[in-house]
């Protein structure tokens, strides 16, 4: 589930982006390879010696640090005011290139062969894109705007200071147009099923569902020829487009834009998937689990919020304070509490597919990792690390240095 606000994108908050980028932007997916065991002698035989487990990246302050596959990317500043973006592999730098604009990268994500960096072009309203080959580092395409990826597709919205807001599919490689359209109001996606769906929710008249690989329009519709009083906000998810507002959920199909379900809940701040079922968040803390087909009420929570990951018949939820102290596993299906687990801090994941790791203070710069299972019993512990504001990809674990340093630790 993703939803922009045309009108709030802002240097300081991140693109949409590579799903999670994005839930990231700057977030791209990880592949794992099943290997045959047959000939194992031979192969464990051949293959190169592996690398060191736990190396250090040079950072400093003002720096930025993203992870894809097996390859750290520090954004970082130069000599002057300028930036750079160093591409590192096992500790070796492989590629060093300038950055363009000002201050820090907000996303920085591989995809089809290219590295695509977004952020600030230099002052506090206008984006730039810029792209290089995963390879050598060379520069390919740049244009204005953010990017972001939405499944496969690479779309860019226009910067904010052009007279006519558009949004546009682009190929990764070249960065050439393939599709173009005006955007005004609420831009909203759901993928994740293979038919990645861009909602356009203009202030007044037809909301418009679109196919973003294509830009065909797929629906529209006026949902409401007499506007209802107060603020509303719209976001996709698992198919539905949800409309929020009143003290009302209203659900419509996303393929017709026709009416599913209304059900009551007030004071909901947003709506995401929780495994096979929908969790409207309450601002501040607490969540009710809904039916994605009647929108009829499963459970609902008090204090929990924040769904992490959905496994199985369980979910990993958080709480809403800041740092640590927030973690617990419930029963799917009713809502259940299995396991509190305080004191731990999720790591937030670059990339889809690893493992789900946390960490709790130990003091001394140190920090416990473990892996969070979802079992309900007490994690696994994976080890004793240095530094803080650690984030993960599928096979890296990377975190920072009290003097902005990074050390990186591959996980087992």
């Amino acid at each position: 589930m993703t939803v922009i606000d045309l009108g709030e994108l802002r240097h300081d908050a991140p693109p949409p982006a590579a799903p999670r980028p994005p839930r990231s932007v700057g977030r791209p997916a990880g592949t794992l390879a099943l290997l045959l065991l047959a000939l194992l002698t031979l192969t464990a035989a051949a293959a190169p010696p592996r690398g060191p487990a736990e190396w250090t990246l040079p950072g400093g302050l003002g720096s930025a640090v993203f992870v894809s596959g097996d390859v750290v990317y520090v954004v970082r500043p130069n000599r002057g005011d300028g930036r750079e973006l160093v591409a590192y592999r096992e500790g070796r730098e492989l590629w060093r290139s300038p950055l363009p604009g000002i201050g820090t990268a907000v996303s920085v994500w591989e995809q089809d062969g290219r590295v695509m960096v977004a952020g600030p072009a230099g002052n506090d309203e206008d984006w730039e894109t810029v792209t290089y080959d995963a390879a050598t580092g060379a520069d390919v395409w740049r244009r204005r705007g953010v990017a972001f990826a939405v499944g496969r597709v690479l779309l860019s919205q226009s910067a904010a200071s052009d007279p006519r807001p558009s949004i546009t599919r682009v190929d990764p490689a070249d960065g050439r147009t393939m599709w173009t359209l005006p955007s005004t109001g609420m831009l909203g996606f759901d993928y994740g099923s293979g038919a990645e769906r861009m909602l356009l929710w203009p202030a007044t008249g037809q909301v418009v569902v679109v196919d973003a690989r294509t830009g065909a329009r797929v629906a529209a519709r006026d949902l409401h020829p007499v506007r209802p009083p107060g603020p509303r906000h719209v976001m996709t998810v698992a198919g539905l487009l949800l409309e929020i507002g009143g003290g009302l959920i209203e659900a419509y199909d996303l393929d017709t834009l026709r009416p599913r379900w209304t059900v009551e809940q007030k004071l909901v701040d947003y709506v995401d998937r929780c495994g096979a079922l929908l969790c409207a968040v309450r601002p501040g803390a607490g969540m009710t689990a809904l039916d994605p087909a009647t929108g009829a009420v499963r459970w609902s929570v008090d204090r929990w919020a924040r769904v992490v990951a959905a496994r199985d018949d369980r979910l990993l939820v958080g709480d809403t304070a800041i740092g640590a102290g927030g973690l617990a596993v419930l029963g799917q299906a009713d809502g259940r509490l299995i396991a509190e687990l305080g004191g731990w801090t999720l790591a937030p994941q670059h990339g889809s597919g690893g493992p789900l790791l946390a960490t709790r203070l130990l003091g001394g710069g140190r920090q416990l990792l473990a892996e969070m299972d979802l079992s309900g019993g007490p994690p696994p512990i994976r080890g004793v690390i240095t530094g803080t504001d650690c984030t993960t990809g599928v096979t890296l674990l990377v975190c920072r240095r009290p003097a902005g340093d990074y050390v990186v630790r591959r996980l087992p």
